[in-house]
């Protein structure tokens, strides 16, 4: 592709992300397989997704699905099943009271239940091929020191995919101990603010003061607060 061509492309490119941009979770494109989702079933979703956000459409037709996957009606509808039967979708009715008409609407909230769990069990995998073996009492104990169940608890909901993936990037990326993150999350809570970007703006403290354990951190906070700061 010579640079006139090369030119030409990338106009009629840029003028077709004009129309609007969807947002994939990129843990569903790793992790779509152990969910057991076909590839037609995977574009559906992804298909959900895109009305939704790019067109404000909660329940595309049929007709409309069709149009854009290539694939039959009946063919679609075979995998809107599946999705309601594996609960990664369900279907919403709600009231426009000012209009007065129902109207119905995808919910894909299992589905990022699911993706949640998938990887909160990979992270466990994770840390215990990292970790001797533990005696029985504290592998019954286990669910309550996974850093992903523990935060899950404390904002009372399942956590998204991006909440998931923030969360790794916490341990992998930036090498918070998993210790200072509880400490975070303590934090957060103790301030009556239990949301990702406080948590998030606790730990970059923390780090730009080197504040790299509990204890650290408890002399910090101790600190900051004594010195009558909120």
């Amino acid at each position: 592709m010579d640079s006139a061509e090369w030119k030409t492309w990338a106009e009629g490119a840029s003028s077709g992300l004009g129309a609007g941009m969807a947002i994939i979770p990129y843990v569903l494109l790793q992790h779509y397989r152990k969910l057991k989702l076909s590839d037609q079933e995977m574009l559906l979703l992804i298909h959900l997704i895109s009305f939704k956000q790019v067109e404000q459409k909660d329940f595309p037709s049929l007709e409309e699905l069709q149009e854009v996957m290539g694939a039959s009606s009946q063919a679609i509808a075979q995998c809107l099943q599946k999705l309601l039967k594996a609960g990664l979708i369900s279907i919403d009715e709600e009231l426009d009271e000012l209009r007065n008409i129902q109207y119905e609407r995808y919910n894909l909230s299992g589905l990022y239940e699911k993706l949640g769990r998938c990887l909160a069990a990979e992270e466990k995998n994770r840390s215990s091929q990292l970790s001797p073996p533990k005696p029985q009492e504290s592998l019954d104990q286990d669910e309550g020191h996974n850093l992903f169940i523990v935060i899950e608890k404390e904002f009372g909901r399942p956590l998204s995919p991006m909440e998931c993936e923030t969360i790794s990037g916490w341990m992998d990326q930036d090498r918070y101990p998993d210790e200072l993150i509880r400490m975070a999350l303590k934090e957060a809570v103790f301030a009556g603010k239990v949301h990702f970007r406080y948590i998030d703006r606790i730990l970059l403290e923390w780090s730009r003061n080197r504040v790299k354990t509990v204890d650290d951190a408890k002399a910090y906070t101790q600190k900051f607060r004594s010195g009558g700061r909120a």
